[in-house]
């Protein structure tokens, strides 16, 4: 039965470009909302419409993550304070997902920090797409709908019409997202397997698995400074690829990424809208998630099922 309180949906300052997509294939406009700074940066957000009984969803990207996270905090507390009868938060990106696990001593598991946050805060629910592990799920006490990037990206990939297609992962890590990839093409996979040093800074890649004249698509979830990126598709092009691409959901394109990219042997980069780039790149094309994310939302409105949405071998 579908519910009868109103939907409202507001932006957080970061995620405005994407949440008026969102928002207008959903068919309403997003609500009224403020969020003002005192000198020293404190954020004091208002929402300029009621929310009382209404089902709110709020848009917000995390990066930069403290003030973000935090103004995202502060609209889950504002809401429910103006007695929203249900918030769910919508992190395209959700930052922090990367410290998933105590992968060295005296560390901390960010990701599982940032869940408490939420529920802290009396979140109701998250809507996210593309976790860097899917696991993160689990450190929720409340629902999660983890949508797919592949929704998205397998017509564009199919819509290439490749022939000897191989689907590569970037690192070891990634070789289950790969495997889904390839299961839509019923495409062979190979993984780089690479060694870092320190964060961001790669000691050392091979290739396992054979690419003599494939076109290649690397899958990641998100990229960063691209230089892992970039050197796995040199190394792939070395071993006799006929061609290589990325599909990346999550561009957070920081440092030197955009000089790698432009610099790489890449055909193109494929990105979601998760996150706002933040110049312009010949190489990068951008592929929007917003009319996904509305149907999800029709769907929670409407109690729905939303694996509906998922594209299916």
């Amino acid at each position: 039965m579908a519910s009868f309180n109103p939907v409202k949906i507001f932006s957080g300052s970061q995620s405005t470009y994407l949440a008026e997509k969102i928002a207008h294939y959903y068919g309403k406009d997003l609500g009224g909302y403020t969020c003002r700074r005192f000198s020293d940066g404190e954020m004091s957000p208002s929402f300029e419409e009621s929310v009382r009984g209404c089902d709110v969803f709020l848009i917000q990207s995390t990066p930069p993550p403290a003030d973000n996270l935090l103004e995202l905090l502060l609209m889950v507390d504002a809401a429910r304070r103006a007695s929203a009868h249900y918030v769910t938060v919508v992190i395209p990106y959700f930052g922090y997902a990367r410290q998933d696990r105590k992968d060295k001593p005296r560390v901390s598991i960010a990701a599982k920090l940032v869940a408490n946050m939420l529920a802290a805060s009396k979140a109701d629910r998250l809507m996210t797409i593309d976790l860097h592990a899917g696991q993160i799920q689990g450190f929720f006490d409340f629902p999660v709908d983890h949508l797919e990037g592949t929704s998205v990206f397998v017509p564009y990939i199919r819509s290439l019409n490749l022939d000897n297609l191989v689907i590569a992962s970037p690192d070891v890590g990634g070789a289950n997202r790969a495997r889904v990839f390839a299961k839509h093409f019923n495409a062979d996979i190979v993984l780089c397997d690479k060694h870092r040093k320190r964060a961001n800074e790669i000691a050392s890649m091979q290739v396992i698995g054979d690419v003599e004249g494939a076109n290649v698509v690397l899958v990641d979830d998100l990229i960063d400074t691209g230089g892992t990126m970039a050197k796995a598709a040199q190394i792939i092009m070395d071993k006799g690829a006929q061609s290589v691409r990325a599909v990346c959901t999550h561009p957070i394109m920081s440092g030197k990424a955009h000089e790698n990219i432009a610099n790489s042997v890449l055909e193109e980069l494929v990105v979601a809208d998760t996150l706002p780039l933040k110049q312009t790149n010949e190489k990068i094309r951008v592929l929007s998630v917003a009319e996904l994310f509305a149907k999800a939302i029709g769907r929670i409105r409407d109690h729905e099922s939303i694996s509906s949405l998922f594209i299916k071998y």
